[in-house]
């Protein structure tokens, strides 16, 4: 590895730090409260900072590009933490791997922070949002550049903090300060998963750094004494992974997140910080392909996660919750690449869905605005004539996400479905799952469409008055990730399609090569005869069938079950996303109040409290007691200072004697 020295790491990650800190600190003591910074201040504040590290991101990833085999860029700080064997330098690294997420965060980043100077433009305390926005995205280049485990969990935990600050931006709406809290709890239960599995890997290795932990396990020694712990590792940081990108059992907090401002679901919950996960295994794949059990968990957890998410988003009404159960699935894709090796192909897929995801939150965010905060699918219809470049930018962005070819999510998720299809056992039942979904994505994303662009109106009268398409400087961005929606693809063209296209390579799989190793996808699978081209026109037959379905069923009615009445009870399943929340409340949430009230009224009222007022109580007893000894008569002083000298002499007798 050649490792070059260098500011930029730590340039990069400190200039959004100075946005927050200007908007969060600087400006409010000038001004005496954030409900009174200037919008385009704050606004364009924070997006040159952020636009700054874009600038030096490009410029690292330069240098990257021309720096050899593997090449890094390392900035190291200051010694953090030294304590019973425990090295933790604040050392920050960007590699082929982590330069294309920090491209992504600051990237995307730039785009958001545009958008929303528009689009909050009308709020209260925006300083205070856009000093958020700048300390996520902060925390996150932290997350990626943090040469090590307890530094990379540091930017962990600091996403998650900020996560629950901008979901609940507007936090004296309950629902949505609720929405807040349930985040922060959940991500804390896949935390500490993550922090066991920190503790049980130093514990094996000796070592939290993630160059000395590669070079270990480059030891086959070390391989053989770490085995039987390595199941348990893995899996302890994969269940802190499940929180953070929103697998089952831990996804419930990514829909309620819809609660806060729009863009900030484009970014957090879209881009960056549900994809820190995904990021963490393609990091320690070393590790993890060392236990094929904890592959396997993760495979069916994404498979399983994709298809439930994706059902559920069939039947949703709110544009924003399609779009949250979207995500999920779409996650579920990326862990199904990592459970069956394909690494490369999650890290590909983690930036194809940035791109179109970001764009339809944009999009969606765009509609909502245009709408007057209007966000019921069911209450709009024929918005194409009135918002034509929202419309022209979403249109490009489903087209991706349904993998329609020859857009962005064509070219990853064929790269996924064929990575589970060329299992050394044949075709798997991953494979049919993954296909189903694939289907059920483009049929949901057809169904969006429809309800909000097409078909007949449903606009109220004062929605319809106040209709308009949205400032440029929200549009501009739509187009921007339209555009790396449209042909973000063509980084990863498969070997087949690449021959065709005058032997056009694999970009991004010889990008990441040195860090993240290529899965073999032989061009026909052992037990089946699924050639990839086969499989590649097949799942573009099903997209695009199932697309345009979507479509046509939905211009004139809103459920499934007004075209066929015997599936009421399967809508009414899906739209209440099969009673998980009721679930959840009852088995985990109701108990935790129950216990939580009952310690508050009985243990620490008779107990707690009991144990303290008695010790008090029998202290002034005590105190009672011998005050009344205190007379004040010098008789009964003087008598019972004899008596005491006449023990003290019989006592030295008898020691005497």
């Amino acid at each position: 590895m050649e490792t070059t020295y260098s500011s930029l790491p730590l340039l990069i990650l400190i200039s959004p730090l100075i946005g927050f800190f200007i908007n969060g600190v600087v400006f409010p003591l000038k001004l005496k409260g954030f409900a009174k910074t200037d919008p385009n201040t704050a606004g364009g504040t924070a997006t040159f900072f952020i636009g700054l590290s874009f600038v030096m991101a490009c410029i690292a990833f330069s240098k990257l590009a021309g720096g050899g085999e593997n090449p890094s860029l390392t900035s190291y700080c200051f010694e953090w933490f030294n304590f019973g064997g425990l090295n933790i330098p604040f050392e920050l690294r960007i590699d082929k791997l982590s330069g294309t997420l920090v491209m992504i965060i600051t990237g995307i980043g730039t785009l958001i922070h545009m958008y929303s100077t528009s689009y909050m433009h009308d709020e209260e305390c925006v300083g205070r949002y856009f000093s958020y926005l700048n300390l996520f995205c902060f925390n996150m280049l932290l997350l990626v550049m943090g040469n090590n485990l307890p530094l990379l969990f540091f930017g962990w935990e600091g996403v998650g903090l900020c996560s629950y600050l901008l979901i609940g931006f507007w936090y004296t709406d309950t629902e949505k300060a609720n929405a807040g809290k349930k985040a922060f709890v959940v991500n804390r239960v896949g935390d500490l998963g993550f922090l066991v599995g920190m503790f049980l890997l130093f514990r094996e290795l000796g070592t939290l750094n993630l160059p000395e932990i590669n070079a270990l396990l480059a030891n086959p020694e070390v391989v053989t004494r770490i085995l039987p712990s390595v199941t348990l590792i893995c899996l302890s940081l994969f269940v802190g992974a499940t929180g953070k990108s929103a697998q089952i059992p831990l996804y419930v907090w990514l829909p309620d997140a819809m609660s806060g401002p729009t863009p900030v679901s484009a970014l957090i919950h879209a881009a960056t910080m549900v994809t820190a996960g995904v990021y963490m295994i393609a990091r320690l794949n070393p590790l993890f392909e060392l236990s094929p059990v904890a592959l396997s968990v993760i495979a069916h957890t994404g498979a399983f996660t994709a298809l439930f998410a994706g059902s559920i988003a069939i039947a949703q009404t709110d544009i924003k919750k399609v779009l949250a159960y979207s995500t999920v699935s779409q996650l579920g894709f990326m862990f199904l690449a990592c459970g069956v090796g394909a690494y490369q192909t999650a890290v590909f897929h983690l930036m194809t869905h940035a791109f179109f995801k970001a764009l339809l939150f944009l999009g969606s965010g765009s509609v909502i605005h245009a709408c007057s905060g209007e966000q019921d699918m069911t209450k709009m219809g024929g918005l194409k004539k009135y918002l034509p470049h929202t419309h022209i930018t979403m249109l490009i962005g489903s087209l991706a996400i349904s993998g329609i070819p020859f857009f962005s999510g064509f070219f990853s998720k064929d790269e996924i479905l064929y990575s589970t299809i060329a299992l050394p056992n044949g075709v798997s039942y991953l494979f049919v799952i993954g296909v189903i979904t694939a289907m059920l994505t483009a049929f949901y994303t057809g169904r969006m469409m429809s309800l909000t662009f097409y078909g007949p109106e449903r606009l109220s009268h004062d929605v319809k008055h106040h209709l308009h398409e949205s400032p440029a400087l929200m549009t501009f961005p739509l187009y921007v990730l339209a555009g790396l929606a449209a042909f973000g693809g063509f980084l990863g063209v498969p070997h087949l399609l690449g021959n065709f296209m005058g032997h056009m390579p694999h970009f991004l799989s010889h990008w990441l090569s040195p860090l993240v190793p290529a899965k073999e996808l032989p061009l026909v699978a052992v037990k089946l005869p699924l050639h990839e081209g086969v499989v590649m026109a097949g799942s573009s037959v099903i997209a695009i069938l199932s697309f345009f379905a979507g479509i046509a069923v939905f211009k004139k009615i809103q459920f499934i079950s007004d075209a066929f009445k015997g599936l009421a009870p399967l809508q009414k399943l899906l739209s209440n996303k099969y009673f998980i929340d009721e679930i959840y409340s009852a088995i985990v949430v109701a108990p935790i109040k129950k216990i939580s009230v009952f310690s508050g009224e009985f243990i620490d009222k008779y107990i707690v409290d009991g144990a303290v007022n008695g010790l008090g109580r029998g202290i002034r007893s005590l105190g009672g007691t011998l005050r009344a000894l205190q007379t004040g008569d010098i008789q009964s002083y003087g008598l019972l200072m004899l008596g005491g000298v006449l023990l003290a002499v019989l006592f030295i007798f008898k020691a005497l004697v």
